[in-house]
């Protein structure tokens, strides 16, 4: 019961990593609230989480941030972990790239999930934690990956540099970055038909030195152990969670 009596935030939680980390968080005794795009995976998981209410916020509204968390400081007062879990796919060859595209992917990977860190501070003191979730794009070259990978490189940036700014506040900031994962995200790339995410399944399943994907809970765990006072002497790391994908490639 390590959130026992503690406020969890799940930006995101509502389908994939961030469901599990908020099914986690709450069976280990969090008041969890989570948001998402669709009210009706929302309600679902609401419905399938207990001591949990979620919203409809999309991270890369800010006014949309401002009501959620003002209604976060009415309801619950304070925020203990923050996971901010909320992102979108895009894949596509550099020629095809659009500042439509690249504004889409960056509004909600980088720039979404800055502002929802930075607007949460108000309600986090000292002992709090927020982990973002990243991912291997940020280090590793791929073919059609250049504007998500900007984006989530970006986000690597901020989570070191906001770490630094935050440490002494007692607030720890760190970084999941998964590997290839089975969520529903992967069928969610601007696009592509599903033959290409398909052809992407396993092209990325060969890839991972384990020879599968990783599942939605196994990366919900690092994000749980990073938020939570087992990791009290752990900040501004970036935590792989990819079956060996950077260090064994």
């Amino acid at each position: 019961m390590r959130f026992r009596d503690r406020i969890a935030v799940v930006l995101g939680g509502n389908s994939g990593i961030g469901l599990e980390a908020a099914k986690g968080f709450a069976a280990e005794g969090a008041r969890v609230v989570i948001t998402g795009r669709d009210p009706k995976t929302i309600a679902r998981a609401v419905a399938d989480i207990p001591n949990c209410r979620g919203e409809v916020c999309d991270m890369a509204d800010l006014a949309a941030l401002d009501a959620f968390y003002a209604g976060v400081g009415r309801e619950e007062g304070r925020i203990d972990a923050l996971a901010v879990n909320a992102g979108i796919g895009g894949f596509s060859p550099i020629p095809a790239v659009t500042p439509e595209f690249w504004d889409e992917v960056h509004n909600v990977n980088l720039r979404g999930a800055f502002f929802a860190a930075q607007k949460a501070l108000p309600l986090m003191g000292h002992g709090g934690s927020i982990v973002f979730t990243g991912s291997i794009g940020a280090v590793l070259g791929l073919p059609g990956n250049c504007t998500y990978a900007a984006a989530k490189a970006g986000l690597r940036a901020v989570t070191r540099n906001m770490a630094k700014e935050l440490v002494e506040r007692g607030i720890r900031v760190n970084q999941v970055s998964p590997g290839p994962t089975e969520t529903p995200i992967i069928n969610r790339n601007p696009g592509m038909t599903a033959e290409d995410v398909e052809a992407l399944r396993q092209v990325m399943t060969n890839a991972v030195p384990m020879k599968r994907l990783g599942n939605a809970r196994e990366v919900a765990n690092a994000i749980l152990f990073l938020a939570s006072d087992d990791a009290s002497f752990i900040t501004g790391i970036d935590l792989l969670v990819d079956g060996g994908s950077v260090e064994l490639r």
